[in-house]
């Protein structure tokens, strides 16, 4: 199966030797990256400001191998919150916790994970924690709960959540009772059939229980964006599937859930239409921005979920 030797080669280092050598290669992924740098990055979010759309960035990064590397990345990370308050453009961050040592040293991640808190509660702004496949699923959510013991709110952090595992409902009601953020996400890893639905059919099914259950959360607690467009609702809808979309304005307007009370969230040079569309109906959207020099594995995972895009690569291949 395709999408399962794309997700193959997102792990493989020859591949991404071969492909982050080849000299086509910046042309495919600058669809999906916003640039190597901070400052390219952040000029993506203004033009996406001035649509009315906000903005998660993220420096791209994942699994480090050093203590020193982990840390390296938390003062990237540091730096682009930093920057977005220096800049006032409306973007909150986005992180993955094996970038700043999850897997290679819990303290690291750790000690890390709330120096990057410390700072988004010092500029009032949030950092959320996206997911990653399954046998990190425990280790991340316990990171999350500890810094919430260790007194930052759901103001500062959320989490992410992958309606393809089957733990998924659990997860979400439990975390839900104190006020978690959640991007809803279908997954983007391979996983077994015994931790995740292997039917499209079912992950689609699940992810609208979700988006209700999230719904239904935010409607009770009553959460809504902050004016500055950083501290998000409950619910973060982030799908680019427009079935899965209209299910959600649906039960939102069933439910008489505002429009401030819940955002869509879309990925940096996908659908750029209908981010467009979404906004200019008064809905909140949120776009992804990742940006960075460590963009292989991700850029892999796009053309896993969306085989099509690797025409591009090919076509580029085969020119004379």
């Amino acid at each position: 199966m395709l999408r399962s030797f794309l997700i193959y080669l997102s792990k493989a280092a020859w591949a991404q030797n071969m492909v982050t050598n080849w000299s086509f290669a910046w042309k495919a992924v600058s669809r999906f990256i916003a640039g190597t740098t901070v400052e390219e990055a952040l000029q993506v979010v203004r033009v996406l400001n001035e649509k009315g759309i906000n903005a998660t960035l993220d420096q791209l990064g994942e699994h480090t191998s050093t203590p020193e590397e982990a840390n390296r990345s938390a003062d990237g990370i540091i730096a682009v919150l930093d920057a977005i308050q220096e800049a006032g453009v409306r973007s909150n961050v986005s992180i993955k916790l094996s970038q700043i040592g999850m897997g290679m040293d819990d303290e690291v991640c750790r000690a890390n994970l709330a120096r990057i808190l410390t700072v988004a509660k010092k500029n009032r702004n949030f950092v959320r924690i996206d997911i990653e496949d399954s046998p990190y699923v425990d280790k991340t959510i316990a990171f999350y709960r500890e810094m919430l013991e260790k007194g930052f709110t759901t103001k500062t952090v959320g989490m992410a959540i992958q309606s393809y595992l089957y733990r998924a409902e659990k997860d979400v009601r439990e975390l839900t009772e104190i006020g978690t953020t959640f991007r809803l996400i279908k997954g983007a890893y391979q996983e077994p059939a015994e931790v995740a639905y292997p039917k499209k059919a079912d992950v689609d099914a699940n992810y609208d229980t979700l988006s209700s259950i999230l719904i239904d959360a935010s409607l009770a607690q009553e959460t809504k964006l902050s004016k500055d467009g950083r501290i998000p609702a409950i619910p973060a809808i982030a799908t680019h599937d427009e079935k899965r979309v209209e299910f959600a304005k649906s039960y939102a307007q069933k439910v008489g859930l505002p429009k401030a009370g819940m955002e869509f969230q879309m990925l940096y040079g996908i659908r750029r239409d209908l981010q467009e569309n979404l906004a200019k109906d008064g809905y909140l959207v949120r776009v992804y921005v990742p940006f960075g020099t460590h963009w292989y594995p991700y850029f892999m995972r796009r053309l896993a979920e969306r085989p099509a895009n690797l025409w591009f690569i090919l076509s580029n291949f085969f020119k004379k």
